[in-house]
Parts: structure tokens; sequence; C-alpha cells
């Protein structure tokens, strides 16, 4: 290669520096779904060992630091737990709903019948679990806790079909990615409308109001993250101060944002053509021509992704690998005992997520596939199907947040400990059915399916 070849060459890409060395593995292992599942683990059993330990008080204390702002009478404040609960779980669910906006615009819920599969599969898998809990809990203390067994874990899921690799379909990871999806935003839903606070109308009035001005502002077409990030605090202090749980905030704020990019593919070769190099100048500042094109050739590079994607880009590290955990440090302790297995919220939890779980998705599916409302991609059969269901029983990070606002002190380890127990239980059953099945089951429909 000539000398002036290969300096064409390397002048086609941005230059190197030491830390790209660092940071490009880093940035390989974030696109790894499954490694928030080894995170949220991890930050577990740190939680559990801590919660046995001779720190069992001082490690309960940090989470109960009161942090907050007090002018005179006026305070604004929560315990530390309730700032993570509240606050950043808010920016959780608000990846949820982003997650949710692009695969309904973009991805394969865009199709109406495939969506409807993930759709009719999550509601089952909410209503059944929550029915078996109320038949076995209706008249006694636990009975508020319905909507523990409601919602299944997103990053511990997909991070169990991870370990099966290439002997399970793709097919599967977009339905349990897709399953999870829907029924952590009807979760959030379950927390807004059954586990709020009596509800203040004025506050409300206000977090619509600034919803109304984030969507004019997109229809004017202000781009800027700043502003909208400005007013969506305001929305969250509004509908807190409701008595609404705040976190459905994020829920909105996701659905509304747009998945259509602003520039197209053509549009960005277009303006990129017009680049033109800069001259060996003395000069380092100046409105010239060249520079306006570099302007334009930057905000429209940035622009052909959409704000939905951009986003998920931005948030998904912070959520995965630094919100979750904590929350998980925050709220998985748990002082193990044997008195809490045989407590009957720990069976009605259990039963939940172990027995609920798969009936609902399993059920529903069928329905909508009777009713000819949904689809079923021929690669996804119903032995995969059974297996999902059982790995839906894995409920831990939605789980322990309802049970943290549903159950009082006196019936929350309970909770947990039902939580865990039928999560570790889903886990090993999922596994164990879908590495017993065939690399390629070709199980067709049933009939009239």
């Amino acid at each position: 290669m000539e000398p002036n070849q290969q300096v064409s060459s390397k002048a086609t890409r941005l230059p190197k520096t030491f830390i790209d060395r660092l940071t490009t593995p880093f940035v390989r292992f974030l696109h790894i779904e499954s490694a928030t599942g080894g995170m949220l683990l991890l930050f577990t059993i740190v939680a559990l060992v801590l919660s046995n330990s001779p720190w069992a008080s001082a490690f309960e204390h940090i989470w109960e630091t009161r942090i907050g702002l007090q002018l005179g009478s006026f305070e604004f404040g929560r315990p530390l737990r309730g700032w993570i609960n509240d606050g950043l779980m808010t920016l959780f669910f608000f990846l949820v709903a982003l997650e949710l906006k692009r695969e309904l615009v973009l991805g394969e819920l865009s199709t109406p019948r495939m969506a409807a599969l993930s759709i009719a599969a999550a509601l089952g898998g909410m209503i059944i679990p929550a029915a078996i809990y109320l038949l076995l809990q209706m008249g006694q203390p636990g009975q508020h806790g319905w909507g523990t067994v409601m919602a299944t874990d997103t990053a511990f899921v997909i991070g169990s079909l991870a370990l099966l690799g290439s002997r399970i379909p793709q097919s599967l990871r977009v339905f349990m990615l897709s399953l999870a999806i829907v029924d952590d935003i009807g979760a959030i839903l379950v927390v807004a409308l059954g586990y709020s606070n009596h509800m203040a109308w004025w506050p409300l009035l206000m977090a619509g109001l600034g919803l109304v001005v984030i969507h004019v502002m997109a229809k004017l077409g202000i781009r800027g993250f700043s502003l909208y990030l400005l007013i969506g605090g305001f929305v969250w202090l509004a509908v807190d101060a409701s008595g609404t749980h705040a976190t459905i905030t994020g829920v909105i704020l996701g659905l509304m944002t747009p998945a259509r990019r602003w520039v197209s593919d053509k549009r960005l070769y277009a303006i990129l053509n017009q680049v033109i190099a800069h001259p060996a100048s003395n000069e380092s500042s100046g409105d010239t021509k060249d520079r306006q094109t570099l302007r334009m050739a930057e905000i429209a590079a940035r622009e052909t992704l959409s704000p939905v994607e951009r986003l998920e880009i931005a948030l998904h590290p912070w959520v995965g690998f630094f919100i979750m955990p904590l929350f998980a440090l925050a709220n998985a302790g748990l002082p193990l005992t044997a008195s809490a297995l045989g407590n009957s919220v720990t069976i009605a939890i259990f039963l939940g997520f172990v027995l609920g779980k798969p009936l609902g998705i399993l059920l529903f599916s069928w329905l909508a596939l009777r009713l000819r409302i949904a689809d079923r991609p021929p690669e996804l059969t119903w032995k995969l199907l059974i297996g999902g269901s059982l790995l839906a029983g894995i409920g831990f990070t939605m789980a322990l947040f309802i049970a943290s606002m549903a159950f009082g002190t006196s019936l929350i380890e309970s909770a947990k400990m039902g939580i865990f127990l039928a999560s570790i239980f889903s886990a090993l059953a999922g596994l164990i059915f879908l590495m017993r099945l065939p690399t390629r089951d070709e199980t067709s429909y049933i009939p009239g399916a």
C-alpha cells in the first residue's frame, strides 16, 4: 500500500486515543443484555449476606437515612431507600417505556398480530397469578399484596436465556422480552392505581399541563434534551405531590418520546458530501462555510437516530449497571429464618409466580391464537413457550418494588422470601426444561390455533 493511500485510509476514521482501548471492550460488554442479570444477582447476594451479618442493623440504617430539603416548616425529603424506589426507578420505567415504544414502532411489535401474542401472554401472566394470590389470601392481612405476583424480571429472564445460547431461537428471546416489557408497564399502572395514596387533583392538573407543554415542544421541533429534562422534572414533582406514585411519570414520558428519526440516511449522505476539508490556516475560529457545513453534518449524524434510540443508548448502561443493582442492594436484604417458609403470604406469592405465571401466559396465548387475533412464528413452538412461561415466574425487581408498598413491616420479610423462592424455582425449572429440548424442535401449531 502506498503511503498516500495509507494516510487516506486512516483519515476516514476517527483518531484513536488510549482511552478507546479501555472503553471499547466495556462498550461491547454493555451490549450483552444478560450482564444486567449478573449484576443484579451479585448485589442481591451482597444484600442477603449483609442482612444476616453482625452489621445488619447498620446496613439497614443506611437506607433509612432521611435526605431532603427543609426551609422553615416546609420539608421535602424521604429516606434514601425512598429516593431510590421513587426517583431512580423512574428512570428504569422510562427506559422500559422507551423499549416498548421502539418495539411498537420499529421492532417486532410493529406488526399488530405479532404484538397481540406478547400482549395477550402478558395480560394472562398478570391476571391469573393475581387471581391465585387473592384466592389464597382473601380476607387475610396479606390480601393487599396481590400486585406483587404480576411482573416478570426482564434482566434475569434474558440473562437465563443467554445461558442457553444457540439452543433456542431468537423468536423466544423477542417474545419473552416483549412480554416482560408489557407486564412491567402493566405492573407500574397497577402501582399508580392500586398502591397510591389519596390523590390530590390540582397537582395532577399541573402535571397534565406539563405533559401538554412537552407535546407542544415536540410538535414545534425542539430537539434539545435539556429543556425536556427540566419540564419532565416538574411533571415528576407534580405527580409525586398528587399522591400518585411518581414512577408512572417515567412510563408516560417514555411513551411520549418520538420513535421516528428526523434525518434520513439519504439526507445524511447528501449533507456529508457537502463537507469541505478545512484548508491550512492559522485562523482558529471564524464562521466560514466549512465550519457551517461541519456543524450541519454533526447535527445530521446525531439526528439519524431517533430520540428513543439515542435515549436508550445513553440510559441503558446507567440503569443496568447502577440503578438496578443499587435497587437490589437497598431492597433485597432479608434475615433468613425458617419461620418465614410456612407463612401464608410466602406460599401465596410462591404459587402465584410458579403456578400462575405459566398458566396465565399459556392460556391467554392459546386464546389469542384460537380467536385468530394473534400470530405465532413457526419456530416459536409450544414447548419453547412452556419453557419461557416457567422462566416468567422470575419476578424479583418489580416484585420487590411492589412488595415494598403493599406490605407492612410484619409481612414484608415473608413476601421477600416468597419472591426469592419463586424466582429460584422458576429459573431452575425453566432452564432445565429448555435444556432438555432438542436444539431444533419442530413442534407444530396445535389444532385450531
